[in-house]
Parts: structure tokens; sequence; C-alpha cells
């Protein structure tokens, strides 16, 4: 069997007195969601920072596709193959969709001059967008609006496609149906099984059980920066991994 696409080794990280993780390891394969669970504090948070590049680990090592990976900053994670979808989406609201896919990775030509001096290809980058759009079935109100008039759910999707854009190894979703509706929730759903089909692995946080069991195809449970079980979310087990969230074992 071919290695994890992402694999954490003995996680540790301490923010002054607080030791945030606790020697944490997780692996995450192509073409499946792992639901990264936990109540508030548990970790989770500092854990998606470390694999994004916001934070350095104090201790342990992270490996893609089996090779130990230098991830000292989130554009060092982006080239790496790591996109991260955060809570906030970290959407410009007053530019259209292709403007915040390509955002600070403008397409550009002739691509020996120096960034600066380049002309941007804002036909090329708009044509990709919305090819990236409309494969992903994402329905917008008109491609050159603004992303502060669209709906919530929208948003949320184009913040997703914005991550499948460049996305090469691995997904991490933070929330993504947070705050949406019943029906934008399950069109982010849908776009979160669409990477998970094209090979992506997918990380999903969140504290929404039955998303989880529909979703999942595997679950890391953590609490107080310790990894304290993996199991498959099945409507059966859901009792059990509510126990593990809670400290409730036993």
């Amino acid at each position: 069997m071919s290695a994890p696409v992402l694999s954490v080794r003995g996680a540790h990280k301490r923010f002054g007195a607080v030791h945030a993780l606790k020697g944490v390891g997780l692996d995450a394969w192509r073409g499946e969601v792992l639901a990264l669970l936990g109540d508030n504090g548990a970790g989770k948070s500092t854990l998606v920072r470390c694999i994004s590049g916001v934070h350095a680990l104090d201790e342990g090592e992270i490996l893609l596709d089996g090779e130990a990976a230098a991830i000292g900053t989130p554009a060092l994670a982006r080239l790496a193959g790591i996109e991260t979808v955060y809570q906030d989406l970290a959407l410009f609201d007053n530019l259209t969709p292709s403007q915040n896919f390509y955002c600070g990775r403008e397409i550009s030509w002739p691509t020996w001059l120096p960034r600066a001096l380049r002309f941007l290809g804002a036909r090329a980058m708009d044509r990709e967008a919305a090819a990236v759009i409309d494969r992903l079935k994402v329905r917008l109100p008109r491609f050159d609006a603004p992303v502060a008039v669209m709906s919530g759910g929208q948003r949320q999707a184009i913040a997703v496609a914005r991550a499948t854009v460049f996305a090469r190894k691995v997904v991490i979703l933070d929330e993504p149906t947070a705050a949406l509706g019943l029906r934008e929730s399950r069109k982010v759903l849908d776009l979160v099984r669409q990477l998970r089909d094209e090979g992506n692995a997918v990380i999903l946080i969140t504290h929404n059980m039955e998303q989880v069991i529909e979703l999942a195809d595997r679950a890391v449970v953590l609490r107080q920066g310790r990894k304290v079980g993996e199991l498959k979310p099945e409507r059966a087990n859901q009792q059990e991994l509510v126990s593990l969230i809670v400290g409730a074992e036993g």
C-alpha cells in the first residue's frame, strides 16, 4: 500500500505554559474524508495551523507522501499542495470570485519578467475560475459581481472551490457549514464529496455529528491535546464518538 498523503508524527506544540499538542499523530489518505473531532480546546485548531504552516511544531514531524516536509509558512504549505479553508473564509468582499481565487497567485505574462512588470492574465483567470465553478456545480448570480453581494452558501462554496484550484494533496475545512442554512449546507457537503472523489485527502473539522457520520471515512478524536481515539464513524458507534470527545469512556 502506498504511503499516506499526509502523516503527522509525535506532534508537540507549546504556548508558554500551555501544552497544546502532546504527541499527536494521524494519517490522511487520498480519496478519503478524515474527521478531526474534539471539544473546544482539544487541540484541533493548533494541529491544523501546524499542518498549514501558521505554527511550527516544537517536536515531531509532518510528512507528505512519506517524505519529511518543511512547512514553515502558509505559503510553503500551499506550495506543497495543502489548502485550508478557515471559518472566516478569508475572502475579499470587494473582489469577484476569480479575483479571490487568484489573489496573490495571479496568472501573468511574460513569465521571464519579474512579477511586478508582467501583464495580468485577467481573461485566463476568469476562464479557469469559471471552469472550476461550473465543474463543482456552484450557481452564482453573476460571475463578475463582488462576493459581498452573494449568500453565505455561495461565499462558502467559492472558498472551497478556490481550495480545489490549488490543492494537490490535502484540503482542510474548518467548520465549513457553520452559520449556513440546511439547503446551503447541503451544497457545501456535496462539494466536500466531490473533493474526496477527485482524489484529495480532506480533513474536516466539525461539531456536527450527523455530518461526520454521513461524510467521514474515519474520525480522529483529540482531547486536551492528545489523540484519544480513531474509528470509523457509524450510526452504531455515535455514542462512542461522543464519549471520546467529552471524556466519558467507560
